[in-house]
């Protein structure tokens, strides 16, 4: 009894573990879910921020705005290209690791880039302004390099892929219309004939077979043996058999 309460008890507890550990992934999922869609949330709210500040402020601050939000574009662009790409072309994850560096120099411009936007100093605001831009376009010119890099591999292979296609495509066409090529030699020869049957030959034998009835000139043998000529053609009927619910036949009258 003791034993059935401990085997018990241990389910009990086991059940109890499962439970919460299927709630703690259910929440942490829940959780992951909620960060990356407020995430996604807030990056298009900068974004639109940023494109509403380059065309409703003009002078040094516009162009901070154009400068992030460009530089926001470029990387979120070839950072998920890198990543789709990467899940098919093992040789991306080395591209992969020379992006994640140059992301950390992508988040170190973004982030002075929106402290200069509080700047109230215009005017060293514009003196900053080509050092920025330079660095961006440098930033830029990178991530955009490995993105079109990745697309023309991915471009390459598929072109490959699509060319032994269609080859392997010929081939097969070419191998279905092979009976094109026997009617340019001209006409096939003709299948061999069929072999006779056995009963062609016992008719022919039973044709000629009254031939040898006929009588032979005197003097002359007949070639067939004794009991073969003297058979009779037609069996003749043998007694009929007599059964008792037959009534007898009674013998004619005669008068």
């Amino acid at each position: 009894m003791e034993a059935v309460i401990a085997v018990i008890a241990l389910l009990f507890v086991l059940f109890v573990a499962a439970g919460a550990y299927a709630t703690v992934k259910a929440v942490g999922a829940a959780k992951r879910g909620v960060d990356r869609t407020l995430t996604q949330a807030r990056r298009t709210v900068e974004d639109h921020t940023l494109r509403a500040k380059s065309f409703a402020q003009p002078g040094p601050a516009g162009e901070l705005a154009q400068l992030r939000l460009a530089l926001r574009t470029s990387m979120r662009a070839t950072q998920d290209a890198l990543h789709a790409g990467a899940t098919e072309d093992e040789s991306l994850k080395e591209s992969l690791a020379l992006f994640e560096r140059l992301s950390a120099h992508g988040h170190e411009l973004d982030a002075e880039l929106r402290r200069l936007e509080s700047e109230p100093d215009r005017a060293a605001l514009a003196a900053r302004l080509p050092e920025m831009r330079e660095r961006t376009e440098r930033i830029t010119g990178a991530a955009d390099s490995l993105r079109w890099a990745a697309r023309d591999r991915a471009r390459r292979f598929a072109d490959d892929d699509l060319d032994m296609l269609s080859a392997q495509i010929d081939v097969e066409a070419g191998a279905l219309r092979h009976w094109t090529g026997t009617d340019a030699d001209g006409p096939a020869a003709p299948p061999p004939p069929w072999p006779e049957t056995p009963g062609a030959d016992a008719a022919a034998s039973g044709q000629a077979r009254p031939q040898d009835a006929r009588p032979h000139p005197e003097g002359q043998a007949d070639p067939r043996p004794a009991g073969e000529a003297e058979r009779p053609a037609i069996t003749p009927p043998g007694p009929r058999p007599a059964y008792p619910w037959e009534r007898k036949t009674r013998p004619e009258s005669t008068t």
